[in-house]
């Protein structure tokens, strides 16, 4: 079996290196070098990396509203 890919932890990323690597994944997964011996891994790590980016565009949203709404004040 092959060595499991070694990836940084997501909550030591920034926004932009979780997006790049998503690119990253995404370009290998649609590859024909594609290893299919890592695709869950791929897989498992692009879910962690989008439910991350999710949270942090969330937050960052309702940040933005609130500073906005403070502005109408």
């Amino acid at each position: 079996m092959a060595n499991q890919p070694v990836f940084t932890p997501v909550k030591e990323m920034t926004y932009t290196q979780a997006v790049a690597e998503l690119e990253s994944i995404l370009r290998m997964m649609q590859s024909e070098d594609c290893d299919i011996d890592q695709l869950a891994a791929y897989t498992r790590r692009a879910t962690e990396l989008l439910k991350d980016c999710r949270s942090r565009l969330t937050a960052t949203d309702e940040e933005l509203r609130s500073i906005l709404a403070d502005l109408e004040k």
